[in-house]
């Protein structure tokens, strides 16, 4: 993250540009769905009326029937969103694994990985689509799983034998074990990106090659986990607090002045964030690159030479002695 803090930037560019092209988007969808609600000249009377009631009934009236209208632009709005996001996460994650690669070595982790075959060009970025076509997938299957807890919850409360504290338990917990089976997918296939991009493996196969590589490297991969999840906390607490700084003068100054300095405090926060999120990107091509060794490595040094140099020999694992092999005893 220090040594190369133009990755992070990377990834605060795509992240930062998709999001604001996608808020821009909402808002002028948002405008031009105004634009279809008919205002009638009694509907103006009574939203300059000054009365609750009445301008609530011009509200209702306006809106009455633009219920179809808002749920096709929602879906239009989302399933374009959902393509923007899959074309440029995978071009933003692929130059950002492509420059930790570079750093770390090809060299070490082509080494690590006898299998290797360069994955770029078309073949990288269809493997990375796929795997957040996968990502978006997943995310689909959690809401609806979340729509179907909120329905089995609501089987524990009937109208004859009403029961809040339980529906709510049940549909607590519910929500609990989706996010934890969405943020264990979600976080394997973050981390298959990493052998697209340094092993050449299709989307099948980077899932596949991640699994392997956590069952070899758990202890490592569950130690950078941890350590940049902790940081993240103390971030997110540290970001919590320092926003309520702005907050404590909400009597006093401005509401625009308090508004971007919760905005100020939100953009630093995110891009702390995306800075972790590449050191531990960073952290797993690393230990991808200085594999364990299954077989202890030995270095045995040669006699003086005539020129009273020593020479190196090349490094020997073995886990027996050669029989043919003479020893002190047979020379005698």
């Amino acid at each position: 993250m220090f040594r190369r803090p133009s990755l992070g930037l990377a990834e605060i560019s795509w992240r930062w540009s998709l999001g604001f092209a996608a808020g821009i988007l909402l808002f002028f969808s948002f405008v031009e769905y105004l634009d279809t609600l008919p205002v009638s000249d009694a509907d103006l009377l009574l939203l300059r009326s000054h009365q609750p009631f009445l301008i609530s009934h011009a509200i209702l009236h306006i809106f009455s029937g633009s219920g179809p209208r808002l749920v096709a632009a929602g879906l239009v709005l989302i399933f374009a969103m959902t393509l923007a996001w899959i074309g440029t996460a995978s071009f933003g994650r692929g130059a950002t694994l492509k420059g930790l690669v570079d750093h770390f070595g090809e060299d070490k982790i082509q080494s690590a990985r006898p299998n290797f075959s360069a994955g770029e060009g078309a073949r990288q970025f269809r493997s990375l689509a796929g795997l957040n076509f996968f990502r978006v997938g997943v995310t689909l299957a959690a809401l609806v799983s979340c729509v179907g807890g909120l329905l089995l919850a609501g089987f524990a409360s009937s109208t004859a034998d009403p029961s809040p504290g339980s529906a709510t338990l049940i549909f607590l917990s519910m929500i609990m074990l989706v996010w934890l089976a969405w943020a264990m997918l979600n976080w394997f296939l973050s981390l298959a990106a990493i052998f697209v991009v340094a092993d050449g493996r299709d989307a099948f196969g980077a899932v596949a090659s991640a699994v392997d590589f956590c069952r070899a490297r758990t202890g490592s991969v569950l130690a950078a986990g941890t350590w940049f999840e902790v940081a993240h906390v103390v971030v997110f607490v540290v970001a919590s607090s320092v926003v309520a700084i702005p907050l404590a003068f909400s009597g006093v100054l401005p509401a625009g002045v308090i508004l971007g300095g919760v905005l100020l405090v939100a953009l630093l926060y995110f891009a702390i964030v995306d800075f972790l999120y590449v050191g531990r990107l960073a952290a797993y091509v690393a230990v991808l690159s200085f594999p364990e060794q299954s077989l202890v490595s030995q270095t045995v040094q040669s006699p003086l030479t005539d020129s009273g140099s020593q020479s190196s020999l090349t490094p020997r694992s073995g886990s027996g002695i050669d029989p043919d092999e003479l020893i002190l005893s047979d020379i005698q």
